[in-house]
């Protein structure tokens, strides 16, 4: 079993206080290149939480059989098999989609997310904990992924969603800018994803701070005295 306290950890842990784009920075590969709109960022982490969730899962079930000194190669082959099952499942299922996403699906074995999780938690804490740091790890890339996709999409293209036929046959992006707009190429090339997720980097740390500094001030504000007892 696992204790409230335990579940909120992990969520908070993998939602925001060691969010693996914004705080670990890892991924950058699939980061900056899959994230040109939203619908790509969101299918590719979604492919990512279900392999980071079952080699967890796998990994910390298993993990008092494995030999420390091939931990690595095993944990590597356990992804690998994990991979090869969702890219035949998006090849089969989502063959367009599956067509653009192109090498960085077979390239989640290699993302350090995976392997990073499934050494430092995975490999020291019971299953069911470890299922949960994966998903929870992946939901944090998913919404990171899906805001910088967002963000690129509109300000390159004043888009929503294109490509999302892909995933649901017959409806349509949204047009949220006006159809004369002449879109900025930086946002759709590497380097504008760099500037934007410096942005929501910066924005992070900004939360942050803000939180920590009404904490204090709350921490500092002096108590009230205690009510004087009437004894009349």
């Amino acid at each position: 079993m696992i204790s409230r306290d335990e579940l909120v950890q992990i969520r908070d842990n993998g939602l925001w206080k060691q969010n693996t784009s914004l705080v670990q920075i890892l991924g950058l590969c699939p980061l900056l290149a899959v994230t040109t709109n939203a619908v790509n960022g969101v299918m590719l982490s979604l492919a990512t939480i279900i392999v980071m969730a079952v080699a967890n899962l796998a990994v910390a079930s298993l993990r008092n059989l494995i030999p420390h000194e091939i931990r690595i190669p095993v944990f590597i082959l356990i992804v690998a098999a994990l991979v090869t099952v969702v890219d035949l499942l998006f090849n089969a299922q989502l063959h367009e989609l599956y067509l653009v996403l192109g090498i960085f699906i077979p390239l989640i074995v290699t993302n350090c997310i995976v392997l990073a999780r499934v050494e430092a938690f995975a490999n020291k804490n019971p299953p069911l904990q470890a299922a949960l740091d994966g998903v929870f790890m992946g939901v944090g890339m998913l919404w990171t992924l899906a805001l910088l996709g967002g963000l690129r999409e509109l300000i390159g293209g004043g888009t929503l969603f294109a490509g999302i036929d892909m995933v649901f046959p017959g409806l349509q992006p949204l047009q949220l800018l006006s159809g004369d707009y002449p879109g900025l190429l930086l946002a759709m090339l590497p380097p504008g994803a760099f500037i934007l997720l410096g942005c929501l980097i910066a924005w992070k740390n900004w939360v942050e701070a803000r939180a920590a500094a009404r904490h204090s001030a709350q921490r500092s504000l002096p108590t009230p005295p205690a009510p004087v007892a009437d004894h009349a």
